[in-house]
């Protein structure tokens, strides 16, 4: 299977009104697939449909064919596809009631990947490790994640993301709200996981796009504008839309 996710004309409305115009759309596997475009252009709500978030959206309706792993994402119960899907949002939300080790384990416990302690601390070290934390939380794992900064609670929320195993990560604007160090932080980590999973991150950010995307795709007020190998997109797009956004005249 070499793309996993294909979209044959989506469109999803809320409240009557249309979010995403006929979408089509295939992310190939094991790579970063960035969706980039303006605020309002639908690409959230692009991600929300991948693993069935969408539902839980009052008065959203959703037309089309969506297939993630090589099955349509409707004739499949949503709470096993969120379990191959991980999901990191724009503002940091660890449980502040749990510790920063319980915050990673939770995720592996739900899913079922682990039988037992000794597993469980494999688990939650090699997510802390894959966000690049690792080091900076080692000695208070037990300690709530309120104690962390900003940037170190998003790479927290990865790794539990990452300590599900998913198939397939979803970053909505992951970066945004935190500093450079940790972002080019979390920039790498992505880079060194296209290998062991499929990525697909929401950016605003042509820049950040360059940076870590081996595709990009252009949404534009709800229609795919154009999408393709990062280098064309960046270089040589084939619409004026693409190119103005890059220049940052959009």
């Amino acid at each position: 299977m070499r793309y996993i996710v294909n979209m044959e004309c989506l469109n999803v409305y809320i409240k009557g009104k249309k979010i995403l115009d006929c979408i089509n759309l295939r992310i190939p596997r094991n790579s970063i697939f960035t969706i980039m475009g303006p605020s309002g252009s639908g690409k959230s709500t692009l991600l929300r449909v991948l693993n069935r978030l969408i539902d839980l959206v009052p008065y959203a309706k959703v037309e089309g064919k969506v297939h993630v792993f090589g099955t349509d994402i409707y004739e499949v119960d949503p709470y096993v596809l969120r379990k191959q899907i991980g999901i990191v949002f724009q503002t940091p939300n660890p449980f502040p009631h749990l510790s920063i080790y319980d915050n990673v384990a939770l995720g592996a416990k739900l899913n079922g990947v682990v039988k037992n302690k000794g597993e469980l601390d494999k688990i939650v070290e090699w997510a802390l490790r894959k966000a690049m934390l690792w080091n900076e939380v080692k000695d208070r794992l037990h300690e709530p994640p309120s104690k962390l900064s900003g940037g170190q609670k998003q790479r927290l929320c990865l790794a539990r993301a990452l300590a599900t195993k998913p198939r397939l990560l979803l970053l909505d604007e992951p970066t945004s709200n935190i500093d450079p160090v940790n972002t080019r932080k979390i920039e790498e980590t992505l880079v060194s996981l296209k290998n062991e999973m499929s990525i697909v991150m929401v950016t605003h950010s042509p820049h950040q796009a360059a940076r870590i995307s081996d595709y990009i795709a252009f949404l534009y007020m709800g229609k795919l504008v154009e999408w393709g190998h990062s280098n064309q997109i960046l270089i040589s797009p084939r619409n004026k839309l693409t190119e103005k956004f890059i220049k940052g005249k959009i």
